[in-house]
């Protein structure tokens, strides 16, 4: 019998934002002894975790099932009998359960930038705002309705890690929400990730006006803003 087949993830598109399951408390030990150990066996998982030897198997089991760990069956040796053995190492799905310091890093590469021309930062968020908005355009060109351009934002929210949804409430607005803010480490101490945001929105549906109705940075649980035809 081979190693797990795990339940792997639908393919995601070019850029789309892959999001790792939940773990169980004990589970998520296992996942960390993996990455600690690299190509893992069972024995040497129990070991590091002072587990049982079935107590590890049947966590390992679970993450390889989700899609975080792949077990890889090593090769017998000459007359070796019983149970395969097995390696087990951590999948790129689950990175993204282990801590980042992604915002920090940025923080502080900006507070350098910021200590030697403060303007260089405001240029720095202003590529990064045109940028999108030359790629937005492009991707809402096709949508005839507003509608249609609202719901593909969105959509280009999402992948960029917002975790974005929009509706039409039947009086023309439509309401966009992002659950999530993929720079609210960065966006807390530069205002600038914040202005751009809304100006990326005006921009890429003209004809329209943005409001922000909810801000992460103000204390809200996360930024909405209304959408409406001018």
């Amino acid at each position: 019998m081979g190693p797990p087949r795990p339940s792997r993830p639908a393919a995601s598109s070019p850029g789309e934002v892959t999001v790792a399951p939940p773990l169980p408390a004990g589970r998520r030990v296992v996942l960390y002894g993996v990455r600690r150990l690299d190509d893992a066996t069972v024995d040497e998982v129990a070991e590091l975790l002072d587990m049982t030897v079935s107590g590890a198997r049947q966590h390992l089991q679970a993450l390889a099932e989700q899609g975080l760990v792949e077990a890889q069956e090593q090769p017998r040796a000459p007359g070796e009998r019983g149970r395969p053995r097995l390696t087990y190492r951590v999948t790129e799905l689950a990175d993204a359960l282990f801590p980042k310091a992604y915002g920090a890093l940025t923080n502080e590469l900006l507070g350098y930038l910021d200590d030697e021309d403060a303007s260089v930062v405001d240029r720095i968020f202003a590529r990064r705002r045109d940028e999108r908005i030359r790629r937005g355009r492009e991707r809402i060109a096709t949508r005839a309705t507003l509608g249609g351009k609202v719901r593909e934002v969105a959509q280009i929210l999402d992948e960029d890690g917002y975790l974005a949804t929009a509706e039409r409430t039947g009086t023309g607005t439509y309401p966009v929400v992002e659950h999530n803010c993929a720079i609210a480490t960065v966006a807390r101490r530069y205002g600038q990730a914040c202005s751009s945001e809304i100006e990326f929105l005006r921009a890429v549906l003209p004809g329209t006006t943005v409001e922000r109705t909810k801000h992460l940075v103000a204390g809200d649980q996360h930024c909405a803003y209304e959408i409406r035809a001018a």
